[in-house]
């Protein structure tokens, strides 16, 4: 049973269930014990918090009725898992219940439906390379999983903090990169084609709020250049896919729990005809504002611009990191991670007209000196926020009698 698909008032507003975890094989913040302890802290903590979000998200939940049970299936429960083939290359082992799995094996089993991919243009330290990127694709794809292509275009991080012009392009006339980025895209989709493992999603750019490919498309003084630049990089999944189905298409920004900034952004590049199908949005509390926020947000969204929307980036820690000067509103401990998402997903839920459609963690299965953010611990075993999606997502239906 899909997320969408949750019907009982029971159910949804039910906090009892975060006792029933599956804890790793190791000791965690100080055992099993502690961990109990922690599971009814957390309960209490989180009941303030559920009686205003829990009760809305009930109220809507019932409001969705079968309209949300037909898009279900659509619902995506997502990880970007653009840096797991490194870590296991590197010796990482990633274990579930003690056994030792393959990475995307472990996703799955817990309900996990779509994988995000980065993409670099040419990087020099980092691995997602389009063959690295590829060869991910194949093993997700092999999976039944479905795959979010995430387009840098740059040879390393592209943010709001940054968004360098390749070394390749670098020097290029404003029509250059436009031509750049359209024949880039389109070679790169049909590499993908080729393999016999299409994006279902693309995103042009990653975290566009000011632009890419700075100076030239960087806002909000070039908004011309940046919309000429989104459009390419449409055109160029376009001439790439052949006769495959089109993917969709996600514009990224990070204003999770900025209303304003998000009227801003989308306000203007509408102004542009651009084609676009979902809305995508960052959300790491500690930078983007309250899940009330974010609610608030979604809400504003779903009324304004009538897109699907997914939360594509968020992520939380699992231990002391973020809040160390600051209230944090989860504990940041593994429990809290857990207690975290299952909020977050119960607000995406909740968005009005079916809009919310799924969210994904970034980055949940990396190698140990990276991992505070991620779902398993320093010894590689699952923590209980990989859980989360379980009871959505098990079960084995009765059989049906039909006339």
């Amino acid at each position: 049973m899909m997320p969408n698909e949750i019907q009982s008032p029971a159910m949804v507003a039910e906090v009892g269930h975060m006792g029933n975890v599956s804890l790793p094989c190791s000791n965690l913040n100080g055992g099993r014990a502690h961990a109990s302890g922690e599971i009814r802290r957390l309960r209490d903590q989180a009941m303030g918090m559920r009686t205003s979000l829990s009760c809305f998200s009930v109220v809507v939940l019932l409001q969705l009725g079968f309209g949300a049970m037909a898009r279900a299936a659509d619902y995506a429960i997502g990880a970007d898992l653009s840096f797991l083939a490194q870590a296991e290359a590197r010796g990482t082992v990633f274990r579930d219940n003690c056994q030792a799995k393959n990475g995307l094996q472990i996703f799955h089993d817990h309900g996990y439906n779509w994988v995000r991919l980065r993409l670099f243009h040419t990087p020099t330290r980092l691995p997602n390379t389009l063959d690295y990127t590829l060869a991910t694709a194949r093993q997700a794809k092999q999976l039944g999983f479905k795959f979010l292509l995430d387009f840098h275009y740059s040879d390393t991080w592209a943010d709001p903090e940054k968004q360098f012009i390749p070394k390749a392009w670098e020097g290029q006339s404003h029509t250059g990169l436009v031509q750049a980025v359209f024949e880039y895209t389109r070679d790169t989709i049909i590499a993908f084609r080729d393999a016999g493992v299409m994006p279902d999603m693309v995103q042009i750019g990653n975290e566009v709020i000011g632009g890419m490919l700075w100076p030239d498309g960087k806002l909000p003084d070039n908004w011309d250049n940046f919309a000429e630049l989104v459009k390419a990089g449409i055109r160029g999944v376009d001439a790439g896919r052949g006769d495959n189905a089109r993917p969709l298409i996600m514009i990224h920004i990070d204003r999770g729990g900025d209303r304003d900034g998000t009227k801003w952004f989308f306000d203007k590049l509408n102004s542009y005809q651009i084609p676009f199908d979902v809305i995508g949005q960052s959300y790491y509390p500690w930078w983007h504002g309250s899940l009330l926020d974010l609610r608030e947000n979604l809400i504003f969204m779903a009324a304004e611009y009538h897109k699907d929307i997914i939360v594509v980036e968020t992520a939380y820690s699992r231990q002391p990191s973020q809040y160390q000067d600051a209230t944090a509103p989860f504990p940041e401990s593994p429990e809290g991670q857990r207690g975290f998402l299952d909020e977050l997903n119960r607000i995406v839920m909740s968005t009005p007209d079916h809009r919310g459609r799924g969210v994904f963690w970034w980055e949940p299965a990396v190698s140990p000196e990276r991992n505070a953010r991620g779902m398993f611990d320093q010894d590689g075993n699952a923590l209980p926020v990989l859980t989360v999606f379980d009871r959505f997502t098990r079960g084995k239906a009765p059989p049906r009698a039909y006339p």
